[in-house]
């Protein structure tokens, strides 16, 4: 296939909208394919919630009545060549302060067809998308090791704004705090005010709309015990202290169906050596678990996150398109 240079919204017969009721299926095999080296079990088990709606009728006609409502990937667009699906991007509305945007997501085309213009006529298709319903915003996030894909998303106007690393670790009933100067205790409900703080500061919700903030969950009180209770999840808080002033606070929180994760909060600077030592903590309190996950903003932070023994899964970019830069509707593919 030639390098595609038309204009971006002339006809071109490969590329269409995504059609809710029969593609699910065709982008749940491409998008395994694509990310299958770098996928976590919350992404396998994306990929299997997408082949089950693809088959739940009930499911497939709400959809087609939720497309621009719901935060969902439930529009987009494909490639389509010879009736295979080849290449996809998936627009996900989201509206936050009465401000509405669209999440780029899921940019795949099959390796073999890559290098072809496939990938950027998708991403300005949903660039167009996002325009034409007059999103205030358009966001995407990309792997910090696909330089490709960071450099197609900067020539077209995105500029980064941050980054962040999801972290793991194996507990260790051995793992030792071992710092003096700094005390362990269980979270007392006087704690909330600052690690309420510290997490919106460090997870703010125009971040987290993939994975909302569990507020419900970590707030003390009888109410959101009642609703860990409904929920059947499971929650753990601990705080380090220095000279009996809170330093930094982990919360653990484990939720049926869903990967159990830590939530850091911590001030902008100052407290890595309480970090480190809740995080070992953290891992020794939980050695019966197979594995611990953790999401938090690289940068500061990221020494004291090795010293307790969790390393990089992956650093996504977040990245918002400059309108000033672009002009979506001059661009050609």
């Amino acid at each position: 296939m030639a390098t595609i240079t038309i204009p971006l919204f002339t006809k071109i017969p490969q590329l269409r909208q995504l059609n809710i009721v029969r593609d699910l299926p065709g982008v749940a095999d491409l998008v395994e394919k694509c990310f299958a080296d770098t996928m976590d079990a919350d992404g396998r088990n994306y990929i299997q919630q997408m082949r089950r709606a693809g088959k739940d009728n009930a499911f497939l006609r709400w959809a087609t009545s939720a497309v621009e409502t719901a935060s969902m990937p439930l529009s987009g667009y494909i490639w389509e060549e010879n009736g295979e699906i080849i290449g996809n991007v998936s627009m996900i509305p989201y509206r936050h302060a009465r401000k509405k945007y669209f999440i780029i997501a899921n940019v795949a085309v099959q390796p073999e067809y890559r290098k072809k213009g496939i990938g950027r006529a998708l991403t300005l298709a949903a660039m167009q998308h996002a325009k034409q319903h007059r999103a205030d915003e358009t966001w995407l996030h990309v792997r910090e090791d696909n330089p490709g894909a960071i450099g197609l998303y900067h020539s077209l106007g995105f500029v980064e704004l941050t980054r962040r690393t999801a972290w793991q670790a194996q507990p260790d009933r051995n793992a030792n705090a071992g710092n003096p100067g700094i005390a362990i205790t269980r979270r007392t409900p006087r704690d909330w005010s600052v690690q309420e703080t510290w997490l919106q500061s460090l997870y703010p919700d125009l971040m987290t709309w993939y994975q909302p903030m569990p507020w419900n969950s970590l707030r003390p009180g009888f109410a959101p015990m009642l609703f860990r209770f409904i929920a059947d999840d499971e929650v753990r808080h601990w705080v380090a202290r220095v000279n009996n002033i809170p330093s930094a606070v982990v919360s653990w929180q484990a939720m049926a169906g869903r990967n159990n994760r830590l939530w850091v909060a911590v001030p902008p600077e100052g407290s890595e050596d309480a970090l480190t030592a809740l995080l070992l903590h953290a891992r020794h309190e939980l050695a019966w678990r197979e594995k611990i996950n953790l999401d938090f903003p690289s940068g500061q932070y990221n020494a004291a996150i090795e010293a307790a023994g969790f390393h990089q899964h992956r650093t996504l970019l977040w990245m918002k398109s400059d309108e000033t830069l672009l002009d979506v509707n001059r661009k050609s593919i």
